[in-house]
């Protein structure tokens, strides 16, 4: 698959993954809301270091530049 992710939206995903942990350990939800947290953070992780998103290859969005699409 083709890159369709630009690096200022990898930077926010890891952004929001890190305060999803952060909130999960924090202990501000109970266990199911917390587990569904970490959940959505691996995937905003995983998303972020592949630089693929399936939703947006989907929709056909692409926030990379043309040039860096590998």
């Amino acid at each position: 698959m083709k890159r369709n992710m630009g690096n200022a939206d990898r930077v926010i995903r890891l952004v929001v993954a890190a305060i999803l942990v952060g909130v999960y350990y924090l202990g501000v939800f109970n266990d199911t809301v917390g587990y569904l947290l970490l959940a959505v953070a691996a995937i905003f992780t995983f998303t972020s270091i592949v630089s693929i998103c399936p939703l947006y290859a989907i929709f056909g969005i692409k926030t990379c530049s043309r040039t860096s699409a590998k």
